[in-house]
């Protein structure tokens, strides 16, 4: 789980928003919130909310016992489940005690996340609230080393999961069973269920999609697997793809080519400063010069608490790297003959100097 003295710096970072901000606290009550400025993660079924003053001092409501070793100066707690049935009114039990707090303490200039919670408690405040989600959102791209620690385990799944591709892949494979494979390996690696839902592709002969029942591989066409699973509340997102059959033809090894040139071209342009918009423009020229098509999709995004986070490799965006944030870069390839195309994707560590792949696995189509 999180480490509470990193929490600790989380909350000390965000502290230093609120006085430039004005606010007398935040409340959070996003799952992925409280998680990341307490360390407590909330069983799935049940509420809870943190709150931070302007003083420094936190205060954390969580269901029926205090959760261990929270980063909280005090700790309340509700019955969520009385004799086993969870409480279907558990935001508006903790939005009421929020509000106590909150009128205890005279806090009028509020920062709030978006939340069950905090959607009925903003019913009723009176204050001046403010939308705390951006500064969060901000706050959350330099990855702490307990974060990162997590994050690894989650990488290290989807290795386990493409080794285990490369054993059952095969003509007349059923997606179902290749999705089932992966799940029990992921879940092997990481000694335990996972989070979230296990992510994001797993269609042969298809640009992308979930499994398909009754779709078995083909023998010649290509099998994306685009994986994302969640350990502790944090997300991988990687992919690889595999020829089936092991034959690739002439022009899916010349596609492979031309998407597993773009690796080199961000690695060395992305540190930290490195404007997003440039690296995709590198890459579309990139296309365009060998392929005759311009870069298809966005190039990548940063990855944490949810899949897709900030940083942007989109042009839509204007971001900027920073260091200790973790993006993907997934260059892709789609066409007919392609059977029906490709896309590989590596997660990078932005250090002080440059980038550090997390996703050294085998690119090779068979």
């Amino acid at each position: 789980m999180l480490q509470p003295h990193y929490a600790q710096r989380r909350q000390q970072r965000l502290l230093l928003e609120m006085q430039q901000l004005q606010l007398d606290a935040v409340v959070v009550a996003a799952p992925e919130h409280v998680y990341y400025l307490s360390t407590h993660r909330a069983h799935w079924l049940q509420q809870a909310a943190f709150v931070l003053w302007a003083d420094g001092r936190s205060w954390l409501v969580a269901a029926n016992e205090p959760p261990q070793s929270a980063a909280a100066d005090d700790v309340e707690t509700y019955e969520a489940n009385p004799m086993g049935t969870q409480r279907q009114e558990q935001p508006s039990i903790v939005a009421a005690r929020v509000a106590e707090v909150l009128a205890e303490r005279h806090a009028k200039r509020v920062g709030f996340d978006a939340s069950q919670v905090n959607s009925r408690l903003l019913l009723a405040f009176e204050g001046e609230p403010t939308a705390i989600g951006p500064t969060l959102w901000q706050l959350r791209r330099q990855k702490d080393p307990d974060e990162l620690e997590l994050m690894k385990v989650a990488i290290a799944c989807t290795r386990a999961m493409y080794a285990r591709a490369r054993q059952v892949i095969e003509p007349g494979v059923p997606e179902l069973k290749v999705y089932g494979e992966l799940h029990a390996a992921a879940v092997e690696a990481a000694g335990e269920p996972l989070t979230a839902y296990l992510g994001n592709d797993y269609a042969s002969g298809a640009p992308g999609g979930t499994p398909r029942k009754d779709r078995k591989a083909q023998a010649g066409e290509l099998y994306i697997l685009d994986l994302g699973p969640a350990y502790r509340g944090y997300f991988a997102d990687n992919a690889r793809v595999f020829a089936v059959g092991g034959n690739p033809t002439d022009a899916q090894r010349a596609a492979w080519e031309i998407v597993t040139a773009v690796f080199p071209i961000v690695e060395g342009m992305a540190k930290p400063g490195a404007r997003c918009r440039d690296i995709f423009a590198a890459v579309d020229e990139h296309y365009r010069s060998k392929a005759g098509i311009s870069f298809p999709h966005h190039l990548g995004h940063g990855v944490g608490l949810q899949p897709h986070e900030f940083p942007h490799l989109n042009p839509h965006w204007d971001d900027t790297l920073l260091d200790g944030e973790v993006f993907t870069v997934e260059p892709g390839l789609y066409a007919p003959d392609l059977a029906a195309g490709m896309r590989i994707e590596n997660q990078y560590l932005v250090t002080a100097d440059g980038v550090t792949n997390l996703t050294e696995f085998p690119l090779e189509l068979m």
